[in-house]
Parts: structure tokens; sequence; C-alpha cells
């Protein structure tokens, strides 16, 4: 138990619970504002009541979310001070500043419109309810780009300086859209709103099978599977995009999220290891099951790699990631959750073409609709996953490259 006196570890690991926590709250948030927008759409158009009604029954679980989302998002920032000072007077400026466009771009226009979407139901026209919906739902986004730039910008530092201590930045728009921004960005919103989407579903789900209000929740089931048709295979190649950027800029991280001790030259074929026993002290893995030839495929969408994949051994063993086991098994967590949603979304494309989601036939899809409750809270392990192979996977730096973890957090007395 010698780690209970340990500032360092203490700080990560509870910074790490705070995260893993308050990540929980505006993944919901955020997704099912998109939904909400997409539903007052199709009540606007087609004025059906039932999309009335399906707007004002989600918006309840929103608002609960959103509150819980603000208040677990506080303990993050006095975190930074307390237990990170070293790190946030060498990246104060900076960072800083992106919190405080988070703040003055993104929870103003919330503040300014949320109101009217939950209180000003038969209050305001319909086109400015919409409005305001659309308002939180780009309110809600802009707050998870600033935050994924912030975050982003650890993992690719890029238009700053170290100059005495401190970072000093000299291209803020190559700050902002550093190699990592976009693309984690791109990938964090399609995985929000296929969480979203899979919980509106899996929670219409559980009353179909209970044969309750099937006729309600039956048109919930299908909006989330005609937006996940969109979202889901968007999310795949995504995902394989975001994959490249490690492979062109993190090469410990994919080195660890794939097992790979020794270096691959250019120019060879090399197996993807499905499942694998990594030991770090005998720096191999002790057992492997493999996919031949087919890290080529998945890294550069041919057979011979044209760069050199850096196994780990090509650090020291101070500089590269610890936890290779971690990293290796939350990643393929996360890539197996995605290709569940994308099999979970044809087979249940199918059975609407074959009729089977009618009303009068939908309640009788039990163990379909035991699959979309199995899926409900999948999104959220996967969502963590990924989070913790993107953090996990940068160490030991804080900054990439540039800020050890060590050299970043607060020396603060550990009670003995």
């Amino acid at each position: 138990m010698g780690f209970l006196s340990d500032p360092i570890i203490l700080s990560r690991i509870q910074f790490a619970l705070t995260s893993v926590f308050h990540m929980l709250w505006p993944v919901l948030t955020i997704g099912m504002a998109g939904y909400l927008v997409a539903v007052e759409i199709l009540w606007l158009l087609t004025k059906n009541p039932d999309y009335y009604r399906h707007a004002r029954f989600w918006s309840k679980i929103y608002i609960l979310n959103f509150g819980c989302g603000v208040a677990s998002g506080v303990a993050l920032e006095f975190e930074f001070g307390a237990n990170w000072a070293p790190f946030s007077v060498a990246v104060g400026d900076f960072f800083g500043t992106i919190l405080g466009f988070e703040g003055t771009m993104a929870f103003m226009l919330e503040a300014a419109f949320l109101g009217i979407m939950i209180f000003g139901w038969n209050r305001v026209p319909a086109w400015l309810h919409l409005f305001s919906t659309i308002m939180v739902f780009i309110g809600a986004s802009l707050s998870s780009f600033w935050i994924i730039v912030a975050n982003s910008w650890m993992q690719t530092p890029a238009g700053a300086e170290m100059v005495n201590g401190k970072f000093i930045v000299n291209d803020f728009m190559q700050a902002i859209l550093n190699p990592a921004a976009l693309n984690s960005w791109f990938h964090m919103v399609l995985a929000i709103l296929e969480t979203a989407l899979f919980v509106i579903g899996g929670i219409s789900a559980w009353y179909i099978l209970k044969n309750r209000y099937a006729d309600f929740f039956s048109k919930s089931l299908k909006l989330a599977l005609a937006l996940a048709v969109i979202v889901t295979p968007l999310q795949l190649f995504v995902g394989h995009i975001s994959g490249e950027e490690v492979y062109h800029n993190q090469p410990t991280k994919l080195a660890a999220m794939e097992a790979i001790w020794d270096t691959i030259p250019a120019g060879k074929s090399a197996h993807w290891t499905v499942l694998a026993a990594p030991n770090i002290n005998a720096e191999k893995n002790h057992w492997e099951v493999n996919v031949p030839n087919a890290l080529g495929y998945i890294l550069e969408m041919k057979p011979n790699l044209s760069e050199p994949v850096m196994g780990l051994k090509e650090w020291k063993p101070e500089d590269r990631p610890h936890a290779i086991s971690l990293i290796f098994y939350t990643f393929r967590i996360m890539i197996g959750i995605g290709f569940f949603f994308f099999g979970l979304m044809l087979l249940s494309v199918i059975q609407w073409l074959r009729g089977q989601l009618s009303v009068e036939n939908i309640t009788k899809q039990r163990w379909l609709m035991r699959a979309w409750i199995f899926a409900a809270p999948l999104g959220y392990i996967a969502v963590e996953s990924g989070w913790i192979v993107r953090e996990v996977g940068r160490q030991p730096w804080t900054v990439y490259g540039q800020i050890r973890t060590v050299d970043a957090v607060s020396h603060l007395p550990v009670p003995t």
C-alpha cells in the first residue's frame, strides 16, 4: 500500500476518479440535446403531437443530467490549482484562455437559452423554442470543443515554446488547431451522440419489452435508430482517422495500444494483435492472438507499412507508458463496443425493413429489445475506455514530450 504515501499517485487517482464520474453526465447531456433538436424539427415539420410529447419527456432527463454535469465539473477546476499547481503555472496562460472561451462562449450560450428550452413550452412560439434548443446544443458542443482543444494540446503541443518554465503561445491558431484537436473533437462528439442514441433506444426498449406505452416508445426507438444509421458508421471512420493521428504524432501511445515491443520496419507487413498478455518486466507478450498482415491495413489501408512502427523497446522504461495491459485492453473494449453498436444498428434496420418494428410487432421482438437494453450502458464504457487510452497512453508526460507528470504535480503533504 505504498502508493497511499505517494502524492503523485494519489493526485492522479483523485483526478482520474473525478474525471470519470464527471464525464458520465455531459456525455448524455450533449447527445440528448442533439436528439431533442431532431424531435422538435420533426414536430414543427409534421405537426404530429407525438413528437411534442417526446420532446417534453426526454427534456426532463436532459435537465437532470445537465445539473449533475455542472456540479461534478466544478471539482476539476479546483484540482488544477490544488493538485497540479506546477502544471497550472507552466501552461496557465494558454489553459486559462481556453477555459475562458468555454465559459464565455459555451456556458453563456447555454445559460441564455436553457431557461427558454425548459420552461418556454406554450409560452414562446414553437420556432423560438426550437431555436433555443439548437442554441443549447451548440453551446454544449462548444463546451466539449474547448475542453478537447485543451486536452489535445497536451497530447500534441503546438504553437508555443517553453520560456523560463512557462509556455508562451506564439501562434494561437496553431495551438488551438493542434494536430490532434479536430479529429479528437469529431470522435468525441460522435461518441457522445452514439451513447445518447443507444441510451434513449435502451430505455425505449425496456418499456416496449414490458409492453408499456409501446406506441410512444416505438417512435423514440425508431428515431434513435434512424440517427444511429448515420452516426455509427461515421464513428468507425473517424475513429480510424484518429488512430492514424496517434500513429504519426504519439508513437509511444500507439506502441502501448498495440502492445508492440519490437520496431516493425517500413516496407514490412505485420500482424494485428487481438489479445495478448503484455509483461513490462520481460518486455514481451507472454502469449498473443494475432490476425496476420492486418496492421498495415488498419494503419495505412495497405498490406505493407510505408513508415516504421516504433516498438516500446525504442524508449527507456521511464520514457514510455507503464500500464500497457490497461491501455491495450481498454482500447479493444472501445473498438469492440463500436462494432457492436454498428452490428445492432444493422440488425435493427433489417427488422424495421421487414416490418417487425411496427406497433403491432415490436413487442414480439424480445431478443432485439434485450439487445438494445444491453447496449444502453455500453456507450459510457466505450467513452471512459477511450479516455483511459488517451490519458494513460500519454504517460509519463502531462504535456507530451514537454512536461513530465512528476514535474506537474503539487508537492502536497500525505497523511501518515
